[in-house]
């Protein structure tokens, strides 16, 4: 397996001249001054160019692209005002980035929301359609996780453990009248972090935590991904899923899971309908539907370009979550403490499933809300979205108007609430201070 990712720098290198080759021809048949340009011949030979193109180029990390949002100011005063991309948490495997908006002075303050991504194949920019939503009516922030081929092997390992210290500091950073999000794989150590920071009796625990489409027990409705994990056990991706990255990479010679590995998988899961949007969008080329073709280029920029993940993060979270069912069981440990979902008392959870979800079954996310019997049941909320995949539980037009409403007013109420909390608490301080 360890020549696996030397094949697969090889397969690129040796397409090259086929490829500068084909978008040659896709540029002059798309020549103006061409007469076969107008023709259906000439249309279907550019479009099957393209096709070729994209299928065989390798897709770097792509932007987030948000440069202004719309914010309410209250009063009706509703305005478009630039947002700045802000790095204001650093470590070898991730940044956190902050989405600065330029809002006038004395505009109200809205609530922190941290955003962590799924460190599972894909950049942080998957999400550029939620942090969108959000922007709006938060000051969001968002964990962008960094290529583990691009991270030097001086900078040491990085596993499960460490992104729950991530979570923690991020947290840490950011005070306690954060808000934070987790979409999908970092449902796990973003609720372990959690717990741990209440079993500490941290007081920059989250106000609230909204899970979303995560694997937090996943014996509950199993799909056909925790299946395979549990039935093939962690020895069998050691064995057949961890190579070494290959020079001249940063990060040459250290074990990870490919990227290419992960979109291989996913791709498999759904090539039907892979195959049918690419026939699609050739359809598209050769009719002159410009917009439909864009929007599948928007979505395979995205979807095709990915990363790797170091084994050992990689691996700990098969073994943890997929074949232990570690965290459920009461049996997960951070940093040789025990990870205690009873602890956590304060921080509200909200957990939103969608219903046609092949990844996270319906109920495994769920289950955040049955294993913690010591937060009170206002504290808990339950979205399950009809109609929607894995995907649409974080994007899409269903996203936007029926869960990201739910999700903001969930925020809005503990965040409020807590807001009152604390200033009676400091009212409070205040007086014993005075007598």
């Amino acid at each position: 397996m360890d020549l696996a990712y030397y094949y697969y720098e090889a397969g690129h290198m040796m397409l090259s001249p086929a490829r500068a080759a084909s978008n040659a021809t896709k540029l002059l048949f798309k020549n103006p001054a061409n007469p076969l340009t107008y023709t259906p011949y000439g249309r279907a030979v550019a479009a099957g160019c393209e096709l070729f193109e994209r299928a065989t180029r390798r897709y770097g990390k792509p932007a987030f692209d948000l440069p202004t949002t719309r914010v309410d100011l209250g009063a009706g005063d509703e305005r478009e005002v630039e947002v700045r991309e802000r790095i204001v948490w650093r470590r070898p495997f991730c940044d956190l980035v902050n989405f600065d908006r330029l809002l006038p002075r004395g505009a109200p303050p809205q609530p922190k929301l941290l955003m962590v991504a799924p460190m599972s194949g894909h950049y942080a920019t998957l999400l550029r359609g939620t942090v969108e939503t959000f922007l709006p009516t938060h000051d969001v922030y968002v964990t962008d996780w960094v290529d583990a081929r691009d991270v030097p092997l001086t900078e040491g390992r990085f596993d499960l453990d460490d992104y729950i210290d991530y979570v923690i500091d991020m947290c840490r950073l950011l005070g306690p009248d954060v808000h934070v999000m987790a979409v999908c794989q970092p449902a796990v150590p973003v609720l372990a972090a959690v717990a741990r920071m209440e079993a500490m009796e941290d007081r920059a625990t989250p106000r609230s935590m909204v899970l979303m489409g995560g694997p937090i027990d996943t014996r509950r409705s199993p799909t056909t991904v925790n299946e395979v994990a549990e039935k093939r056990g962690v020895e069998w991706f050691r064995k057949h899923c961890i190579v070494k990255v290959p020079p001249p990479n940063q990060g040459f010679w250290r074990d990870v899971y490919p990227g290419f590995f992960q979109l291989s998988g996913f791709m498999a899961m759904n090539l039907d309908r892979h195959i049918s949007a690419h026939w699609n969008m050739f359809n598209h080329l050769v009719d002159g539907d410009g917009d439909s073709a864009e929007k599948h280029r928007d979505f395979y920029d995205e979807y095709l370009a990915v990363m790797d993940l170091t084994a050992e993060f990689y691996l700990q979270t098969v073994e943890t979550v997929f074949v232990r069912h570690a965290l459920p069981r009461g049996e997960m440990m951070h940093r040789d403490q025990p990870v205690d979902l009873s602890a956590i008392r304060n921080c509200a959870i909200m957990a939103v499933e969608g219903e046609r979800d092949d990844i996270s079954g319906v109920g495994q996310t769920l289950a955040a809300l049955d294993l913690t019997p010591n937060l009170p049941a206002e504290k808990k909320l339950y979205h399950l979205q009809e109609r929607v995949g894995h995907y649409g539980v974080f994007n899409g037009k269903r996203f936007r108007s029926e869960i990201a409403p739910r999700i903001t007013a969930f925020i809005a109420e503990h965040d409020r609430a807590e807001s009152s909390v604390g200033a009676r608490r400091n009212g409070t301080a205040r007086l014993k201070v005075v007598r």
